[in-house]
């Protein structure tokens, strides 16, 4: 099946300038060096990693809300990636986005009928009783009473304005929607509602996500398979039932480890991956592999040479060194690791 969307070899970085009246040039923060994915239709891609990882970019980089710097941005063969405003502004039918703060994306001076009903005015879909139907059925769709039309967002909680941004996601009836950490900010009972509210929305209309989060658990609920980032790059893309038991990658060990189980003696006997220090600044990144400041099995070649993404497992991606040596070799610690099934 062809990709809905593919992204190849992503980049998207920004210039860094220093002085009031005269402005030099000091350097460029690398947010996305490099990422290729690609999204099948019907498909939710999880895409995880630390804060500062070049996430929220990508996101925002899929839908040209930051431009490209370069590589290919693929929806349905055409690269969207130097596409004009003309092209874009008819593609924004088919990509939507669900915003992290449920308190930041909504215009506290519109109603939630008129913030619903903004995208369908805009390409006049609907209008007068017809517009007013629609928003009223998206209203009900996302688990919201349609009579709360003429309220205000200061007048809903937390977990009911994300439903009203999710309702005006689906006003175009989109086929691609880029969920970037959108429950992160809710509260735990409150995420479980988003979220199986999402899936079923899946399930309903054939919809395909890019559900972009830091939390590994919360991902492999809804996602088919999962991305994991770092620094700007993939580290490892599988299904995500295979990351989750045989994460191959010492980072995504790392995530996993931080993930609590959810059983008191599990929890004691498991063995734990921490990494060294803090992230690199995507300013000056370090050479070789990016992770190899912080990687509990970082080898001499390590710091030198940037391994490349490649297939060592059936559909499982891997960007590291490790994978080249024979089993006997390798640390025993990272064995393991792999061979532990996680209880997440």
């Amino acid at each position: 099946m062809a990709p809905l969307l593919d992204l190849r070899d992503l980049k998207v970085y920004f210039p860094v300038s220093r002085g009031v009246i005269f402005r030099r040039h000091v350097g460029i923060v690398r947010a996305v060096d490099g990422v290729s994915f690609a999204i099948a239709p019907g498909e939710t891609l999880g895409l995880v990693g630390e804060s500062g990882c070049g996430k929220s970019t990508v996101a925002r980089a899929i839908l040209r809300l930051v431009s490209p710097t370069a590589g290919e941005i693929l929806w349905d063969g055409e690269d969207l990636a130097r596409a004009p405003a003309a092209v874009m502004r008819r593609r924004r039918r088919d990509l939507q986005m669900i915003f992290q703060d449920p308190y930041a994306s909504l215009n506290p001076r519109m109603t939630v009928g008129d913030i619903v009903a903004e995208p369908l005015k805009t390409f006049r879909l609907a209008q007068g009783k017809a517009l007013k139907e629609e928003v009223q059925r998206l209203m009900h769709l996302v688990g919201l009473n349609p009579r709360y039309i003429r309220r205000y967002p200061h007048e809903f909680s937390g977990g009911q304005r994300q439903r009203i941004g999710i309702a005006r996601a689906l006003a175009l009836r989109p086929r691609l929607i880029v969920a970037d950490e959108p429950v992160s900010a809710l509260d735990v009972s409150i995420q479980a509602q988003i979220l199986n509210l999402l899936m079923d929305l899946r399930q309903q209309f054939g919809l395909t996500y890019l559900f972009i989060s830091h939390d590994l658990a919360v991902v492999r609920h809804v996602s088919n398979r999962i991305a994991v980032m770092y620094l700007g790059k993939i580290m490892e893309i599988a299904e995500a039932d295979e990351i989750m038991a045989q994460p191959l990658h010492p980072y995504t060990q790392v995530l996993l480890s931080a993930v609590p189980i959810p059983d008191p003696v599990a929890e004691r006997e498991r063995r734990r991956i921490v990494a060294k220090g803090d992230l690199p600044s995507p300013l000056n990144p370090p050479a070789g592999c990016p992770f190899h400041t912080r990687c509990p099995f970082v080898m001499p070649h390590c710091k030198t040479t940037e391994p490349p993404l490649k297939e060592y497992n059936a559909a499982h991606l891997v960007a590291c060194h490790l994978m080249e040596l024979p089993r006997e070799q390798l640390p025993s610690a990272y064995v393991d690791v792999r061979v532990t099934p996680a209880h997440v």
